[in-house]
């Protein structure tokens, strides 16, 4: 069996660490509270065809899933303040895949760099935030998400809403926004809606929301293995260079038990990743997978970025190293859409639900 990435995966993220690498800086990203959406540089990847090349036809290049994991995790790599994560893999393949009239409308501006989306999900085992009835001419949605993901700079909204037949996507467009600042960036929102009109993607009780839950969720762990390797490489290095007692501290035996446990740790995250992100690309049955996977995005990601802090000394608290972004945006990753704890709720529930 073949393992190793396809050359469209490969050339796609080339490319994407081409255009990331040294655009990226503490600079470009801004202090907390500032902003963390480059839209230069989002504009960038759509020239360069990063944005379209992995969504599925009519929309994009024909790729899908895995190719968009393998560009996020060169954006995690660089923790680029793009919105790839929820304008691509998650809203936009969902309009590929249930969006009907609305991918001319929607699908063609956002491919071009020009339109932002994003979808409005609670955490796992939350419960939703919106509801919604049918009213003459369409829908109408009420209800609010903290903590959308780059919903201060959105331009269109997916969100889940109860209705009388089950849980169903609403693409929305008004929508009161209130910026908020995270842990990392101020790139999320409170979104609030009141008898807002929204358009139907697939039908109340189709699942689309669970469809967009797995994916969001599969490349919240590809994005959160770039960080990763990136944290861990640049701790490895750094052991090398500083010096205790007239030796490179990389040298000493407790130092290399670390490096070693978090090599062990960023492996995980990416065999379950791979794994996840295949049987969804497959179109298997993945919940348990992807269960999993973020599983290990997120214990791992909390023990790796720890490590990166403690074994850089000093430095590695002071937010104007670049540590410090890594440590942000693996500490944030790790409770999107569910922490550990939560994925392993999920486990148990698909478990206890199959065969025994």
């Amino acid at each position: 069996m073949d393992f190793a990435l396809t050359e469209a995966q490969t050339e796609l993220a080339a490319l994407t660490r081409r255009i990331l690498t040294g655009r990226v800086t503490p600079e470009t990203l801004g202090r907390h509270g500032t902003g963390g959406f480059d839209q230069a540089l989002w504009r960038r990847l759509a020239n360069a065809g990063i944005v379209d090349a992995a969504l599925p036809s009519p929309v994009g290049g024909g790729f899908g899933l895995l190719e968009q994991c393998a560009v996020l995790t060169e954006i995690g790599r660089a923790v680029a303040p793009v919105p790839y994560l929820p304008t691509v893999t998650m809203a936009a393949s969902a309009l590929a895949e249930f969006g009907g009239e609305l991918l001319e409308r929607w699908a063609v501006p956002v491919v071009r760099g020009e339109k932002v989306l994003t979808v409005a999900l609670p955490d796992a085992g939350a419960p939703c935030g919106f509801t919604a009835s049918p009213a003459l001419g369409g829908w109408r949605v009420s209800g609010s998400q903290t903590a959308v993901p780059f919903g201060a700079f959105a331009d269109g909204f997916l969100v889940p809403a109860e209705t009388a037949d089950g849980v169903a996507v609403f693409l929305i467009d008004e929508a009161e926004v209130r910026a908020q600042s995270t842990i990392d960036h101020a790139d999320a929102a409170l979104v609030s809606v009141s008898e807002a009109p929204g358009t139907l993607l697939g039908e109340p009780g189709a699942g689309v929301d669970e469809w967009l839950r797995l994916r969001g969720t599969v490349g919240l762990c590809a994005r959160q293995l770039g960080v990763l390797e990136s944290a861990l490489r640049r701790t490895a290095e750094y052991t090398k260079e500083r010096n205790q007692f007239g030796h490179p501290i990389a040298g000493f035996q407790a130092v290399r038990q670390r490096l070693a446990d978090a090599y062990v740790d960023v492996e995980a995250v990416r065999l379950t990743l791979w794994q996840a992100a295949w049987r969804l690309a497959e179109g298997l049955p993945a919940a348990g997978e992807v269960a999993t996977a973020k599983y290990w995005a997120a214990e791992a990601g909390h023990r790796v970025a720890h490590t990166a802090v403690h074994l850089h000394g000093g430095v590695g608290i002071d937010l104007d190293h670049p540590l410090h972004r890594y440590f942000t945006a693996a500490k944030r990753t790790e409770f999107t859409l569910g922490g550990a704890t939560a994925q392993l709720r999920l486990l148990g529930d698909h478990l206890a639900a199959g065969p025994t």
